[in-house]
């Protein structure tokens, strides 16, 4: 699976240690999902080419390589996915955001897609934001869904992962590069990861 990649950061694990804690209350879960996706956003654009632009400084204009923030388009996949949000744009906060919303049904384990807010993606590059990713079915929902859309590429960020659908992922959509913070054991006979952290839309906004 050489487009999954494991972020190795000490920060990014003691975070999702605290997410995997049941103590953690909904406040400081999506302050944690806030900070993993600031931290994974921080490793999938390391290699960023930046362009330079001329700014103004003390002295006068200068030029300075600079990302080109407009052209991220940062996808939240609703609810688990917003908490992310907040911690993606305080890195690019010139960046554009779309929103997705996908079921997954607790008996099929299929996907239903029931909301699109996606602008436009030509020429674009389209972050997808979850925190999980267990069957793999929402993620290879959400892809297709933005591939229709023609980005320019497609990454997705995610904070917990089981093999089996990371396995899908890495063979559905072996173009796009996924950054992850933890791999765990495997999926339960529910679809459910473990150990996991639970029901992460549920934890974030004390939900049921």
């Amino acid at each position: 699976m050489e487009n999954i990649i494991q972020v190795k950061n000490s920060v990014l694990t003691n975070i999702v240690t605290k997410l995997r804690d049941t103590n953690t209350d909904s406040y400081l879960f999506r302050k944690y999902i806030s900070e993993a996706g600031r931290i994974l956003l921080l490793e999938a654009l390391k290699d960023e080419k930046p362009v330079n632009k001329k700014i103004k400084i003390w002295v006068g204009e200068y030029e300075f390589p600079q990302i080109e923030e407009g052209k991220f388009v940062f996808i939240p996949i609703m609810r688990a996915g917003l908490p992310m949000l907040d911690g993606v744009f305080e890195i690019m906060k010139n960046a554009k955001a779309g929103f997705l919303a996908i079921k997954r049904d607790e008996k099929t384990l299929k996907s239903k897609l029931y909301y699109d807010r996606v602008p436009p993606l030509d020429g674009k590059t389209a972050v997808i934001l979850d925190p999980m990713v267990a069957t793999g079915g929402s993620l290879d929902y959400a892809v297709e869904v933005i591939k229709k859309k023609n980005p320019e590429k497609i990454i997705s960020l995610n904070i917990i992962g089981a093999p089996e659908g990371l396995k899908r992922i890495a063979e559905k959509h072996p173009d796009i590069r996924v950054y992850i913070a933890q791999i765990d054991e495997r999926l339960n006979d529910q679809g459910y990861i473990i150990p996991g952290i639970g029901d992460a839309g549920d934890r974030a906004f004390n939900t049921e």
